[in-house]
Order: C-alpha cells, then structure tokens, then sequence
C-alpha cells in the first residue's frame, strides 16, 4: 500500500524513516531532517554522493527505530528517474532487511527545481514497482513486501494530491501483472492458459471481453496467424478487450495490438541453442496491451480503447508451416514466408487487419518483441518508434520521456520496401537484405495499416531484464503499460 502522510516527526512515531539527500544542497524544509543530515555529514564514509547510505538507530531527534540517509548526488543532476530509482532502492532495501513498513521523506519541490505532482508520482511509482516480489516459483518464500509505503508531505499536500496514490496504483498494478505474465515459463502459459487468464482478469475490471477461437480464426481466414500455430497442438486464440467511455458521444477511437507468441521456437527454422531460453518473453506485446486495458478500465479515459491481442505458440513438428509456404491473410494479399522465425509479424498483420476493418480506429498502436535487430540498434533499455505520423511518433517519445520507458524513433525508409518482394507472392515476411532487420519487419506491418495513423512499438529490447534494476526484479518488465497509460492521458 502506498499512502501520503503529513505530520511532526519531533511527535510522529514511524518504523523506518528514509530520507533523500544531496551532497550540495539541502532539499528539505525540516529542522529535524536538517539535524540528522548534519549529523551524517560528520561521518566520512557518508556526504550525500550518489548511492551512498548511512543507518542511524534509535536517535534522540525523531521517534523512529531507524533513519536510512540515502545519497542523491548534486542537485543538478537530480531528474525524475532518479527519485522513482531512488524510492524502489530504499523498498528493496527494506525489503531485505525483513521491514514492514517505511516513511520516505519527500524533498521540496522548489529545492529540486521541480513540481511537486512530478515528484509525488514517481516516488509512488518507484515505491510499488519496487515492492513487487516474483516467487511464484519459490518454495521458500525469503522475503515479503512491505505492507505500507508512506510518503512524508505536509497538510496541503495529502489534501490536494490525495487521489494520486490510488491513480499511481491503477497503472503500476498493471505493470506488475504485465511483469508475472512475462514471466512465468511457457509450460504454465501455453496459449490456453494466457488466454484465459487474460480473459478472467479483463472481466473482473469490467471490460468487454469476447475471443476468437481455432474454429472462428478458420472461419474468418486469418492465415497468417494460423500459419504460425500449425505446428504446435495448443489451439490459437484472439483475444479482444474493450473499453467504452460512459459518454453519449465518444470522438475518438484507440487501437492496441499486442504480440503473443507465449513460445517462439523459430518454427521449422528452429533458432539455436542459447536464443531458446528468453522465448517465454515473446509474449510481452500481448500483456503490456492486457494490462493496459485492464488499467484503463480503473482510470475510465474519455477515449474508446480496444486490444486485439492474437496468441499462438511457434513449434516445428510435421504440421509446422515450412519456409516457402505461401498463406493468405485476413487482408487478402498473400505472403511467402522465407523464414519461419519472422513469425510474430505474421499473426500481428492479421491482428491489424481485423481491427481496422471492424473498430476503424483514429489510432492503432502496436507493441511486439519483434526483432534482435532493434536490440542490435538501440539496445536492451530502449524501444523502437515506427510511424509515419510525426506527431503520433512524437507523443509516444515524450511518454516515454515521463515514464522513463525510453523509446526512439526509426525511419522507415520507402525503397526498403522493394527488400520485401516475392517473387510468387505479394509479400515476403523476410527481407532480401540481412540488415535493417528492425526497419523491415515495421514495413512489412505498414503494408497491412492502410490510411489508419499507426505506430509500431518494438520492445524486444526492454521487455525483460536478465538482471534487476532499483525498481524492478529479473524477469519480465512491464514494459508499455506505463508508457501507453501516459500516452492515453495526454490523447
């Protein structure tokens, strides 16, 4: 739980008291802090540098069993990534060090250069981002969250920002769904199994839920998203979600497309010992939209917002489409497949199909782990941006800017587009090129957009973490579901 409190510390009892410092300025407004920062200054291993820390137990000016000083660096460098880093390190510490509940010291916002909305919103986020545990795994479960986060501010502050913490916790507990549904391994997911627990948490936050199954898919002829699923015994499925505003006239209309391959063999073009182990995450399209939905569902957005979300699992196997094969899609043109490995823009092209042709959106954005050639490119903390909309492109940019889920824009240059020819079909899923993997394989959905203003997330990169960050444990990140949260705010 995270709360805002105001109150003495001179009278006010608290477990752990944690307090922000710089090694240049003071930032707060508090002569019982000024004391205990003056006091840790004394002490030679502790002056406010970035990651320094000092403990103090049981002191005489504040009624706390023990104040952690925890270093900022210079004022200067202080930006909003560092206070929500800052929050989920000291969760985590006192995660370890068995704490129930803390009190963390909000600096001032005018000692910081910043405002204090910005400033409450990214210690919340940093403080429940960082009280996520995934042990689901764990017989011995070592640790525990902390019960209660409480935010130090005065009067004013608890009375004006007092629906923050439950907004921060829409978003953030979509986050963490996201992260779990990352990263539980692929025997408990297999397409069945994401589906329907995709579909039992949408219901419970009210959206509209409805799926497509083998038979309808068939039906229907989405080809190329069954070209993927051939090969393996789960049945396929898509998933639909939506969220309509309780208004008589909705203007606008935003569609969220979300890749869910909940295992990536690389099909009969089977990838190679070492790029195996990570595919469980090839999903972490399908739960950032998920969760997104399911968060916006709670932050009721004056904007009609549906996720198509196809899921499938990749496997070879004598019924696995084969490399040469030829498929129809939802849109009629036909492609070649050339790689079975290129498989998560084949079920993404039938998935956009559909949702323009049913929902004709203003929008559609969507969000795939789709190529190691982004992660080449801008490696495994940054997303890549496609769109030929500037200004959409520069929207999701500066969302990302805010929520520190980083994102850059690439080009989509048009005679990359003669990369992509077949020679007996109207499109090959691969490129004729080895390189601009990244920028291809966004062509090649751009084909299937028609006049719709569209943009293509490609988070193979940041998706997961192989090891934790201050906020964030190994494992799935969530990534998307804060950063399109933000992005629906500002539409």
């Amino acid at each position: 739980m995270i709360k805002l409190v105001s109150g003495d510390l001179k009278d006010v009892k608290v477990d752990t008291l944690v307090i922000p410092v710089c090694e240049d300025k003071d930032i707060h407004d508090n002569e019982v802090i000024a004391s205990l920062c003056a006091k840790a200054n004394k002490l030679n291993e502790f002056k406010g540098g970035k990651g320094e820390e000092v403990v103090f137990y049981e002191t005489t000016e504040v009624k706390a069993e023990r104040v952690i000083l925890l270093g900022l660096g210079k004022v200067a460098k202080i930006d909003l990534e560092a206070l929500r880093s800052m929050a989920g390190k000291a969760v985590k510490q006192s995660i370890k060090r068995k704490l129930s509940k803390i009190t963390i010291a909000v600096p001032e916002a005018d000692k910081i250069g910043m405002k204090m909305p910005d400033i409450l919103k990214v210690l919340l986020e940093g403080g429940y981002l960082g009280n996520h545990l995934f042990d689901k795994y764990k017989k011995e479960k070592k640790q525990k969250s902390l019960k209660l986060i409480n935010f130090l501010v005065n009067k004013d502050a608890v009375k004006k920002f007092n629906r923050l913490p439950g907004l921060v916790k829409s978003v953030c507990s979509g986050t963490i769904m996201a992260r779990e549904w990352v990263s539980i391994p692929s025997n408990d997911k297999r397409p069945a199994q994401f589906i329907k627990s995709i579909m039992s948490n949408a219901k419970k936050a009210g959206l509209k839920v409805s799926v497509l199954n083998e038979k309808e898919l068939k039906y229907k002829k989405f080809g190329a998203l069954l070209a993927v699923s051939a090969g393996s015994n789960a049945k396929p499925g898509m998933v639909v979600l939506e969220y309509t505003p309780k208004l008589k006239n909705v203007k606008k209309t935003l569609a969220l497309v979300g890749k869910g391959v909940t295992f990536d063999s690389g099909g009969i073009n089977l990838k190679p010992t070492g790029s195996l182990q990570d595919m469980k995450t090839d999903m972490s399209g399908a739960a950032a939209v998920a969760a997104t939905l399911i968060a916006i569902a709670r932050l009721k957005p004056r904007v009609k917002v549906v996720g198509i979300i196809p899921v499938v699992e990749n496997m070879p196997s004598g019924t696995a489409s084969r490399p040469g094969d030829i498929v129809k899609t939802y849109d009629g043109k036909t492609v070649e497949i050339g790689n079975t490995d290129a498989e998560g823009r084949l079920i993404l092209i039938d998935a956009i199909s559909y949702a323009i042709k049913k929902y004709k959106p203003d929008t559609l954005i969507d969000v795939a782990t789709l190529t190691g050639a982004c992660v080449v490119a801008l490696g495994e903390k940054i997303a890549g941006i496609f769109s030929f909309d500037d200004d959409l492109a520069e929207a999701i940019v500066k969302s990302g800017e805010k929520t520190h889920e980083r994102c850059w824009r690439m080009p989509l240059p048009d005679d990359y587009k003669e990369l992509l020819k077949s020679d007996f079909a109207d499109l090959s899923n691969i490129s004729s090129s080895r390189w601009g993997g990244a920028i291809t394989a966004a062509l090649f959905l751009a084909e299937f957009t028609g006049d719709t203003k569209w943009a293509h997330i490609d988070i193979a990169g940041p998706a997961s973490l192989k090891k934790g960050n201050d906020y964030c444990g190994p494992g799935g990140t969530g990534f998307g579901v804060r950063l399109l949260c933000e992005f629906l705010d500002k539409l």
